[in-house]
């Protein structure tokens, strides 16, 4: 068993030393507000893990759309600037027979 880079012997000796300077009964109670801590810390990460795949799904979403080519922004234009002839075109020829 291979935890941190320490074996079992290692772990051992550090629970022994954590027993003496705590003591038998505040021990538990620093296991379990590490405990705590930890899976707090797994919780954060895989939120953080969960959100960046999220990020990086909407991101690759927003590359994978077709983008106009030049000759349909071309083609809008052209088409925009037609309506516009047309519609002052009709505005100027209402604007005369109301003249007359």
């Amino acid at each position: 068993m291979n935890v941190f880079g320490m074996g079992l012997p290692e772990m051992v000796l550090i629970m022994v030393i954590a027993l003496l300077v705590f003591g038998p009964k505040k021990l538990p109670e620093i296991g379990r507000s590490l405990g705590k801590a930890i899976r707090g810390f797994q919780d954060a990460s895989k939120e953080f893990e969960n959100q960046f795949k999220l990020e990086a799904q909407q991101i690759e979403q927003g590359l994978n759309t077709p983008t106009p080519s030049e000759s349909e922004k071309t083609a809008t234009k052209e088409v925009a600037t037609a309506e516009v002839a047309t519609a002052e075109s009709n505005n100027h020829a209402t604007t005369s027979s109301q003249q007359s």
